[in-house]
């Protein structure tokens, strides 16, 4: 029975993934979900389930998770930030926490998600970029990377991009947009970063050689396992010159994980941004 002064709790919240094992709670494993769980507990001396909008594996960043869970913790919504903040590791932010309709589920409300995967491209290493990136040191090129990519733009079945399959539902999803360009460093760290240009601009933007960041933006309506770093360690050989923008179409057809290129490392993979109704 839910009790009239329990509130529906939403939080948005950022993290570096390095030193987790990823998202979802596991026996004898430091995962975020843990450790924000953890914090709750301290605080209001209550147990909570937290439901969040998608479980990030090991090494994976954030700069944009929601998380929502159900409370009758005398705390207004808008406290919740800096009251949980003061039980958490520094490398677990939480951004906003704010009250959403009793009904609300961080998963199944969530209309799209986008996620990004920066490369550093470049020959000299970086010491301070490790634990966020792919470091390549051939030059790629983006404009290819981002020509190929959008035949992947729209409804379609992504088995060629999923490593596990098959899965309990369906490998169709819906890319709504996604781009490929090169950057410089410092605009990367934002959530919301390219959303608001049009799918025309994101696909016809000028491309340079300036810059030794490479990021693929994706919004899609849901995403398979591996699904991200898949598309990026494929498109990756066509930045190389191994393959071409038909050979992304011919994969994406063949419905064939083998054929695909490799699953890229996760430390340059970040869960963006989760966009809802309310």
């Amino acid at each position: 029975m839910i009790l009239p002064s329990m509130k529906t709790i939403r939080l948005r919240i950022a993290y570096e993934g390095t030193n987790y094992a990823g998202w979802q709670t596991q026996p004898n494993q430091r995962t975020i979900q843990g450790e924000v769980e953890r914090a709750i507990q301290k605080l209001t001396g209550q147990p909570v389930s937290l439901l969040c909008a998608g479980r990030t594996d090991s090494g994976v960043h954030a700069l944009g998770q929601v998380a929502s869970f159900r409370s009758d913790f005398s705390i207004p919504p808008n406290r919740w930030r800096p009251a949980l903040q003061s039980k958490l590791p520094d490398d677990i932010v939480i951004l906003e926490s704010d009250e959403v309709p009793e009904d609300f589920h961080a998963t199944f409300a969530a209309k799209s998600k986008r996620y990004r995967y920066v490369i550093y491209n470049s020959v000299v290493d970086h010491p301070f970029w490790r634990r966020f990136v792919w470091r390549i040191s051939q030059k790629l090129d983006a404009e290819a990377m981002n020509e190929a990519a959008q035949s992947l733009v729209g409804k379609h079945d992504f088995r060629s991009f999923e490593s596990h399959w098959p899965n309990k539902a369906t490998s169709i999803r819906t890319i709504k947009e996604l781009s490929v360009h090169r950057s410089g460093q410092w605009d990367l760290w934002s959530p919301e970063h390219t959303r608001s240009q049009s799918r025309s601009e994101l696909q016809n933007q000028p491309q340079s050689d300036d810059g030794d960041f490479i990021c693929l933006e994706i919004e899609a309506d849901g995403f398979l396992y591996n699904m991200v770093r898949t598309i990026m360690g494929t498109l990756v050989n066509v930045g190389r010159g191994t393959w071409t923008a038909a050979d992304i179409e011919r994969i994406l057809h063949a419905q064939d994980r083998t054929i695909a290129g490799g699953t890229a490392p996760a430390s340059g993979l970040f869960m963006a941004q989760v966009y809802y109704d309310v």
